[in-house]
């Protein structure tokens, strides 16, 4: 069994215009003073990392690497979650979506596609140059508006749709291939890829692709109910990225699942701190443990009340604690009696 590393921090969430947010050493130095051992590294924020430069140039890859190392952190990822989710929308989120692109490309659905995909090939290499073996992206979404199926799904619709959507990722499935890195997409809802079902609908139409993988997250599978356990049974070979987020979901005789388009706070299903919400982490260890994950626990921090500050630091606390060192031995050594093929034989009657 392997030891799972951690605790990590994704620093999306946390930069900003003001100090210690402001840079890639100074929020290094600042995650370190909590107890972080590593930082995954969102990909679109040039106050962090400057993606196509870190694709094109293995020695500013390394002054990337040389920062984050002198505080005694390691990269743990990057993640290019926002272009990712423009390599499919759906034209009735065109609108909304332009803000995570260029401003030149705004109205220009086609352009703004283009200019994802080749952001995606940008994060394979850089990837590759920083010494990293996974990355985390989201898959977009082209039938995320049919999801409930009211009026009723046309014949075909669904594998029309991830037919597509397989044919715009396998180039960038392949470039990740090629140099030895894990695509790992965020199973989230809003995206195509939003539960085991869809996850294994994309992997059929990419052909089983190896380097089409999973990001752990329970937070999501906790909002739609979904048994987050089993998830690991059932898909831990594909999993090669954890993000350590809580979540609560408390459905009251007005509002379930869907959530009546309240804000975070008043919905039944919202994110928390670690430790504030319902998730099972003990458990969720336990399983990555008795698989042998061995990537990191990074901490996420999305909650609707607590500062995140605060959550941040109770956060490195919290995965720390939960992080199982795994044992080298089996309890009951002490009693071995040893053995040999004859032995077992004339155990078995054999002999």
């Amino acid at each position: 069994m392997k030891t799972i590393k951690g605790p990590g921090i994704f620093l999306a969430q946390f930069m900003g215009d003001e100090a210690p947010f402001n840079n890639l050493d100074n929020i290094c130095k600042w995650a370190a003073g909590l107890g972080f051992k590593g930082v995954q590294i969102p990909s679109w924020d040039s106050r962090a990392i400057d993606l196509q430069k870190a694709a094109e140039s293995k020695t500013y890859a390394d002054e990337i690497k040389g920062i984050v190392n002198s505080h005694g952190l390691e990269i743990t990822e990057l993640s290019s979650h926002l272009q990712g989710q423009l390599v499919a929308v759906h034209p009735a989120y065109n609108e909304m979506f332009d803000g995570f692109a260029p401003k030149e490309l705004h109205g220009n659905p086609k352009a703004r596609t283009e200019w994802a995909k080749q952001q995606l090939h940008y994060a394979a290499k850089a990837t590759q140059n920083l010494g990293l073996n996974a990355h985390v992206t989201f898959s977009g979404a082209l039938l995320w508006h049919t999801m409930y199926p009211w009026p009723q799904r046309p014949a075909g619709l669904v594998e029309t749709g991830f037919k597509e959507l397989a044919n715009r990722w396998l180039p960038i499935l392949n470039a990740f291939d090629e140099v030895g890195v894990d695509l790992c997409y965020e199973i989230h809802p809003g995206e195509d890829l939003h539960d085991g079902i869809t996850f294994e609908r994309f992997l059929e139409a990419t052909g089983n692709h190896t380097r089409a993988n999973l990001l752990y997250d329970p937070s999501h599978y906790v909002l739609q109910c979904l048994d987050y356990l089993e998830h690991i049974d059932i898909y831990h070979e594909r999993i090669k990225m954890f993000h350590v987020k809580d979540a609560e979901f408390n459905p009251n005789g007005r509002s379930g699942v869907y959530g009546g388009y309240q804000g975070w706070v008043e919905r039944p299903g919202r994110f928390r701190s670690l430790g504030d919400g319902q998730v099972d982490f003990k458990g969720i260890f336990s399983k990555l443990a008795q698989y042998n994950f061995d990537g990191w626990a990074v901490m996420e921090w999305e909650c609707a009340l607590k500062h995140p500050e605060d959550g941040a630091k109770e956060g490195a606390k919290f995965i720390a604690e939960n992080i199982i060192r795994v044992t080298e031995k089996t309890f009951d050594d002490f009693a071995g009696t040893g053995a040999d093929e004859e032995m077992n034989k004339r155990i078995l009657g054999l002999g």
